[in-house]
């Protein structure tokens, strides 16, 4: 399936139930092991569960597969892992504690520019 196409029914399917936040990170120039990376914040753990498996079944719907989930027992954090894509739908405070926006938007030349400028201070 076009990764455009797969990404547009991921969004959609975390705005049907009222995702938050919703972030793309295109990942082609950071990794080989996936394209996107979709982030998105639910209130609570049934709406982390909710979302991830909206996601599920939209995907499946589109002739999608579904590689694996993880965390969908807790609902804290579920990570959904479509092949080209990886969503990880959490709650507000696991997203502001492990902060995956920052860590996957930096280079890695960037990241050790940024980590010598704040030893230098």
């Amino acid at each position: 399936m076009d990764i455009r196409k797969l990404q547009k029914i991921v969004v959609n399917a975390l705005e049907d139930i009222k995702g938050k936040d919703i972030e793309v990170i295109n990942t082609t120039k950071l990794t080989s092991m996936f394209d996107r990376l979709v982030i998105a914040t639910g209130d609570s753990n049934r709406q982390v569960k909710a979302l991830a498996r909206n996601v599920q079944d939209k995907v499946r719907e589109a002739g999608g597969e579904i590689v694996s989930i993880e965390g969908e027992d807790v609902g804290e954090w579920v990570l959904v892992d479509i092949g080209d894509i990886v969503v990880h739908v959490m709650q507000p405070s696991v997203r502001l504690y492990y902060n995956l926006e920052e860590l996957w938007q930096l280079t890695p030349a960037q990241r050790r520019r940024q980590a010598e400028q704040a030893a230098a201070e």
